[in-house]
């Protein structure tokens, strides 16, 4: 008997997500994906490289996680191909301070993943930055910023999507809506991004599309207590330090010799003073008693 509909075959699972907050982070402002984005790197590297570009934002890029999906290579491989992206510019681990409920200060790993190569002095920047958004309580010390912001942001949506055009009256309305954005952390990016993004083929009313998308959209109030200063770790040694401290990911130490472990049992000094005292004993005992005076074996008799 034909089967008339088959039954379609199970999709494999999504990759892994990470806990809100946390996961793959993506650079801003980085090149239009292309097929050569990571020709100059070595074909695992590449591999892997092209595997995180296409995971979306928060996807988990733990070690682990990616072994897991991607077939071939294993924890170790994927580490040192990991490694290698952060020496090349595509990754960035940067290591916060976390006070959670109970009190208890935890250290997390957030990672950072950018398709176009970036040197060291602009992660810093980015890192830099990026503090400033994550504490607006910062920014709102200064009067009238949150708004400043707003105005700004809004005056750049207008000019730069065609189908949202505002006029300035329409743009001084809508801050307050916009500036309760900055005041809870979100970045102008973010903001441009929920009003610009999967628009309507037509928007018939722009300032009442736009206004309703900042009252729905509106990101939650950041948690409290609020989040350490980010603290940086060595790559190789797990060190920490400072962002100009850890250029290439790497502090001084590794960067001009490699690490060599202590070897287990005595200090070279006391060892060659041991065999020095040895020697000095042979001498004094040389030769032997059967030796001396005669020159010639002095045989005992029966």
């Amino acid at each position: 008997m034909a089967v008339e509909q088959l039954s379609p075959a199970p999709s494999r699972p999504a990759h892994p997500m990470s806990a809100p907050g946390y996961g793959k982070r993506t650079a801003p402002h980085q090149l239009p994906r292309a097929g050569s984005d990571f020709d100059h790197l070595a074909h695992r590297e590449s591999a892997i490289a092209h595997y995180i570009d296409r995971l979306p934002e928060g996807a988990n890029i733990g070690i682990k996680a990616l072994a897991q999906e991607i077939a071939g290579y294993g924890q170790m491989a994927v580490s040192s191909a990991l490694r290698k992206l952060e020496a090349a510019g595509h990754l960035f681990h940067q290591v916060d301070t976390v006070v959670d409920a109970d009190g208890r200060t935890l250290r997390v790993t957030r990672t950072y993943f950018s398709r176009t190569a970036r040197p060291d002095a602009w992660w810093r920047s980015h890192l830099t930055d990026e503090e400033t958004e994550n504490h607006p309580e910062e920014v709102a010390d200064t009067p009238g910023e949150p708004e400043r912001r707003a105005y700004r942001a809004l005056s750049r949506l207008s000019h730069r999507t065609p189908k949202l055009p505002l006029s300035d009256n329409e743009c001084v309305e809508l801050i307050p809506y916009a500036a309760e954005w900055f005041r809870r952390g979100a970045s102008e990016e973010r903001l441009m991004n929920s009003l610009a993004l999967i628009l309507p083929p037509v928007v018939f009313s722009p300032f009442a599309f736009v206004q309703r998308k900042l009252v729905k959209q509106l990101p939650p109030p950041l948690p409290e207590p609020r989040q350490g200063r980010p603290i940086l770790e060595c790559r190789e040694c797990g060190v920490p330090g400072e962002a100009a401290a850890l250029p290439g990911g790497l502090c001084r130490p590794c960067r001009s010799q490699p690490y060599v472990p202590a070897r287990p049992g005595l200090p070279a000094e006391t060892v060659h003073g041991k065999a020095a005292s040895l020697r000095h004993q042979l001498r004094a005992a040389w030769p032997p008693k059967g030796l001396r005076g005669g020159g010639g074996l002095a045989l005992g008799t029966a």
